[in-house]
């Protein structure tokens, strides 16, 4: 052994991971290191691992800073540096650097230049196998200098052949080619890449073998003639021909082949005299014939899995190595090859921040979480892993490699599955979906994969792709703080709610187990024998519907609904569906209402559930074909609905007829309404008088009705009106009556209570502070008003009074959808305007810019009734009401000169359907004069709208949610397409893309968090996390604020477009709209080597417009639609972000 050459300093000329494995094996043997890094890596990890860290190569390009061999050479000699670590990739492959280091008396750690220039090259290093006797695959012996030398030697040889750099390795530059066609613009970009990536544009050919086995052999020799082999390691599991997951030893080597092949290895490194760690590569074809591609004279990123197994740290030894220490000293303690024993089994696992589902670009941005895994079996070498990382678009996307091991190759492969799934990192994509994917493919579990094993599964591409429900609820909540609440948020109450052990809700019995057992009849004539006052209680839908415009979520219901099942057990019905529910869940709320309808049925099992029907239109606005009201009835009885209010907003029977019919069908209470409208106290209105409504009320008894509904829309029913009216229905009809009214007067207790006295039998109230206004009358109120009379509720005043004081606490978050009417008006009783719509006219009117108009309306929405003939006003006809009243106010128009003013006017559609027949027939017909004049030649139709509709194809509408929006397709999902298809599409993608919050408290998904504060927030059963926002940044140079989370326990950052803020045009950044095919843009942030068209030229669907480099990898710009090219956003040089806008087509 000759001299020892003790180390004081090693400078790594690296980055990254293997930056550190070198720092780490440094500090074992006691040397001091040194490291270097650009201006991009200053804030990167390995940096702060060395000893000493210098910043370099300033005015460089990132990757040129590590290709700089003056400049490393000139701080090595400044800094006492006594020898070089190349680690992979750079310059560790570079003969001039390996001659710098020798010319600056710096030793290299790796083999000498000479040895490099004749194995690390491609083209020499196959002419070393083929003196030694190692077969090599047929291809050029020299590299390619012109296109035309490329063309002729691919024709030679027969297609498909490889394009490799001479210099290279990692994949880069490297492309196989399967025809003439791609063979020149093949050329040309891997002489481009080999050029960035290792400073030389060298590039062989040789003949491409389908599909062989990748192995290769790990070589360590000393500066004395001594070499061994470490065995072998399979890394045939490759994409784009980078190595992704290895594993030693090669299951499907013989011990015979496996001896062979190690023995060629020896024979190559022999010839050199190879000193140094090193791998030689072959490929195995399907016979089991190896062939000699390459030798790699460095450090390979696999060496992990041949360490595990041999128990030698190759690193180290380089170390050693390259100081003079032979193979047999003590310090190394490597006697002979037969001294290497193989121990159990090893798999590596390369993270990357890759993105499989966007064909692997790469992806860049902060880590916002990252937890790695651990474990007996489980090795990390780590490069940039760790929170508040950013991983920029200049170097490799390796982000940690996790290395598996273990006795048998089953559980080696186990234990890497099981580190993969504990490995949490968010903020970027990475590989590790797909990993998985390969690691429990059965021909991986084989051990047979090869080199085009992931090509050739597409499968493996099958990735569900992983939500981060963190980001998506920090991501709700930054967006309401910034652009809604603005960081104000009021001070709320807790709301308590009753709660009961589970022996207090066992066996329960109510209204509902009567149904269930004994039927609708039979219900209907337990409600007339009562003595005592039925309840519906409202406050779930109408009374909530009415005061906050069916805002209140299914979160604040279900907390309640035990205490309502358990103190409310003697109620008649809950009210809690129907009416404009399905439109504000999926619109507004984005929650299902029949998930609503499950949740509160479970929780609520006594009492009948009620809901509110128009017959025509179902819960929607507009007419149906006669099977989707039919498949409604049928899916909400099966769903819990017992009790079907159904009415037609003209009182038009017919309009009933088809949702009756299926209710009676479905076996569940039809309670079939007349709409009460006008006054049959004043005896001057004759239209809608005492006569008319028990004509009504004795023919939908006679088609069959169950019970009979009293629907007070507008709270016009007096006090003494509704005994007048009560009084003689009893008389006059045999079925119980259910009465229904709006406290907008204020009389809606009165009136309650007078019908009560007249023989009502079911009465519809709220809780007392969800009630009065234009919701209903006040339950607990009467409640209490009948205690120790003949109409005795035998509801327990104390106890609902806790549900109130539930409702109480909770309607505060709820106060910005309430209406600016806070107190009752007897003007309900001149302008008969229904009371959610009373409360919604003043918007609506300031909409239209006409505020200061209001009154104006208000006595024009009186007239445009009287224009109409005196209508029944309930949804939709209320509508029409109110949409003509603001038009004429609008316009100019008065009842006097319509008739010539608005003959050139195109009326509102609303109107223009009411006239249409489409709303129905009303009461005495149509006023033909006006009639005409809005229809301007339009015909009328007089028969149900649902009869001339087609029927719904429900299985095109399943096979639309199955192929396009990935639902399962069920009768639920097909009926809400059928009744709002947009609305509900929306919802599904909204919730697909935003996130399902569901279960978030209601304070905060109305309200988001004022800094400093913390919440939990509920995304399922068992699924909680606790939120803290801790700042929110002032606005960037390109609109946006950052805002600063804590995730349990984990800080995330993320941006948010503030929509008040205008950009500077300067700084901002135009993205291509994704759902547009017509813009394209940037498919990963990176930087624009090639522009490939002009403004004008035609281009294809796919068509490269552009080359995009990121992470040494250069990646086609496609376009992503047929078309001309309009305009082009970019430019040769140009820094891009992901989604950023490089082309408009037209």
């Amino acid at each position: 052994m000759g001299e020892i050459k003790k180390f004081k300093r090693v400078l790594v000329a690296n980055r990254g991971e293997i930056a550190i494995r070198v720092f780490r094996a440094c500090r074992e043997l006691g040397i001091r290191t040194v490291a270097i890094y650009s201006e991009e890596d200053k804030n990167s990890l390995f940096r702060t691992k060395a000893d000493e860290a210098y910043q370099i190569g300033k005015g460089k390009t990132p990757v040129g800073v590590y290709l700089s061999i003056d400049e490393i050479i000139a701080l090595a000699k400044a800094k006492g540096v006594d020898a070089i670590h190349p680690g992979y990739g750079f310059l560790a492959e570079n003969v001039e650097f390996a001659k710098a280091c020798q010319d600056a008396g710096i030793e290299f750690i790796g083999p000498t230049a000479e040895m490099m220039d004749r194995l690390g090259d491609k083209i020499k290093s196959k002419i070393v196998a083929s003196d030694v006797g190692v077969p090599t695959i047929p291809g050029v012996e020299k590299a390619i200098t012109t296109e035309e030398e490329a063309v002729e030697f691919a024709e030679k040889c027969g297609y498909p052949v490889m394009l490799k750099a001479a210099a290279g390795g990692g994949g880069r530059g490297m492309r196989i080619v399967q025809n003439s066609e791609e063979l020149l613009p093949q050329f040309r970009s891997a002489r481009s890449e080999a050029a960035k990536a290792f400073g030389i544009d060298d590039i062989f050919i040789e003949k491409y073998l389908e599909n062989p086995k990748h192995i290769e052999v790990q070589i360590l020799g000393d500066k004395y003639g001594n070499i061994v082999h470490l065995f072998e390691r399979d890394c045939s599991i490759q994409r784009r021909h980078q190595k992704v997951i290895e594993f030693t030893p090669a299951l499907c080597l013989s011990d015979q082949q496996r001896e062979d092949i190690c023995q060629d290895a020896l024979k190559i490194a022999h010839a050199v005299d190879y000193r140094s760690a090193g791998t030689v590569e072959f490929l195995v074809d399907k016979t089991g014939q190896h062939y000699f591609i390459e030798m790699n004279p460095r450090i390979q990123v696999e060496h992990t899995v041949s360490e595990i197994v041999t128990g030698i740290d190759i690193v180290q030894d380089q170390i050693l190595v390259a100081q003079g220490y032979a193979l047999n000293s003590p310090e190394i303690a490597i006697p002979d090859q037969d001294a290497i024993k193989v121990t159990g089994h090893a798999i590596q696992c390369r993270i990357t921040t890759e993105d499989p589902a966007n064909g692997f670009m790469p992806d860049t941005g902060i880590i916002e979480n990252y937890r790695s895994p651990g474990g007996f079996g489980i090795r990390l070498d780590g490069g940039n892993g760790f929170e508040g990382s950013e991983i920029t678009p200049f170097y490799d996307s390796l982000l940690v490699k996790v290395t598996a091991f273990s006795r048998t190759f089953e559980d080696t492969r186990r234990k890497a599955i099981r580190a993969l799934s504990e490995m949490v990192i968010k903020g970027i994509k990475t590989n590790v979906a797909f990993m998985l994917n390969v690691l429990n493919h059965p021909t991986f579990a084989a051990g047979m994969c090869d080199t085009g094993f992931i090509a050739n599964t597409p499968d493996l591409l099958n990735i569900e792709k992983v939500e981060d429900n963190e980001l998506k609820v920090i991501e709700f909540l930054g967006n309401k703080f910034v652009n809604e609440t603005k960081g104000h948020k009021p001070q709320f109450n807790v709301p308590v709610f009753p709660k009961f052990k589970k022996e207090e809700l066992s066996g329960l019995r109510g209204t509902k187990q009567l149904l269930d057992e004994n039927g609708p009849k039979a219900v209907a004539d337990w409600v007339k024998e009562q003595q005592k006052l039925l309840i519906t209680d409202t406050t779930m839908r109408d009374a909530q519907q009415s005061l906050m415009a069916t805002r209140v979520r299914t979160v604040d219901m279900e907390k309640i609904a035990p205490a309502v099942s358990v103190y409310g057990k003697d109620l008649f019905s809950v009210e809690m569906w129907g009416g404009a529910t399905f439109d504000t869940s999926y619109r507004f709320l984005k929650e299902s209402p029949w998930e609503r309808l499950d949740t509160l049925r479970e929780k609520m099992p006594n009492i009948l559930f009620q809901m509110l029907i128009r017959g025509a239109n179902a819960v929607g606005y507009k007419n149906y074909p006669d099977n989707v009201i039919r498949e409604f009835v049928k899916e909400s009885a099966r769903s819990g609905i017992d009790v079907f209010r159904i009415f037609d907003s003209l009182n038009w029977l017919d309009g009933m007829t088809v949702a009756l019919d299926e209710t009676l069908k479905q076996d569940k209470i039809a309670e079939a309404c007349l709409c009460y409208t006008g006054d049959i106290l004043d005896e001057s209105r004759t239209k809608y008088n005492l006569k008319y409504y028990v004509e009504m009320a004795k023919e939908l008894e006679k088609r069959g009705a169950h019970m009979l509904g009293i629907k007070d829309m507008s709270g016009l029913l007096k006090p003494m009106a509704a005994y007048k009216l009560v009084s003689t229905l009893k008389e006059e009809i045999g079925i119980p009556i259910h009465l229904h009214t709006h406290d907008t007067s204020g009389n809606g207790v009165a009136t309650t209570l007078m019908a009560a006295q007249a023989g009502v039998d079911v009465v519809d109230a709220a809780f007392n502070s969800m009630s009065g206004l234009t919701s209903q009358p006040a339950l607990n109120s009467i409640v209490a008003a009948l205690q120790n009379s003949n109409r005795d509720t035998g509801i327990d005043s104390d106890k609902i009074q806790k549900i109130s004081e539930y409702w109480r606490d909770v309607r505060p978050v709820y106060a910005g959808f309430e209406s600016e009417l806070v107190t009752s008006t007897a003007e309900i009783y001149k302008y008969e305007i229904p009371g959610g719509q009373y409360s919604n006219l003043k918007p609506q009117v300031e909409s239209f810019g006409l505020g200061h108009k209001f009154e104006e309306v208000k006595d024009m929405f009186k007239a445009v009734n009287e224009m109409l003939g005196d209508i029944v006003k309930v949804t939709p006809s209320s509508k029409a009401v109110g949409d003509m009243a603001i038009f004429m106010v609008q316009n100019d128009l008065t009842p006097e000169n319509i008739y010539e003013k608005g003959k050139g006017i195109d009326f509102p559609d609303s109107i223009v359907s009411y006239f249409e027949g489409m709303m129905g027939q009303p009461h005495g017909g149509f006023p033909e004069k006006l009639q005409k004049l809005v229809l301007k030649g339009k015909p009328a139709i007089t028969c149900r709208p649902g009869e001339l509709l087609p029927p719904e194809d429900f299985d095109a509408i399943k096979k639309h949610l199955r192929e396009d929006l990935g639902l399962e397709g069920t009768d639920r999902e097909a009926i809400s397409y059928a009744i709002y298809p947009k609305v509900f599409e929306d919802y599904v993608k909204t919730i697909k893309k935003e996130g399902n919050f569901r279960y978030m408290g209601s304070d905060i998904f109305f309200h988001s968090l004022e800094v400093g504060e913390t919440c939990e927030v509920k995304l399922g059963e068992g699924k909680i996390l606790m939120v803290k926002l801790h700042e929110v940044r002032p606005v960037d140079n390109e609109g946006f604020r950052e805002a600063i989370f804590e995730v349990n326990g984990n800080r995330r950052i993320i941006k948010i477009k503030d929509t008040d803020v205008t950009t500077n045009s300067n700084n901002s950044v135009l993205y291509a709209d994704e759902d547009n095919p017509m813009e394209v843009g940037a498919n990963i942030p990176g930087n624009i080597i090639r522009v490939l068209v002009k403004e004008g030229d035609t281009v294809e669907e796919k068509q490269p417009i552009a080359v995009i480099e990121a992470m040494k990898m250069e990646t086609n710009i496609l376009a992503t639609a047929k078309g001309t090219v309009e305009k082009i956003y970019i430019s040769e040089g140009q820094q891009v972000k992901a989604g950023e806008m490089v082309a408009k087509l037209k």
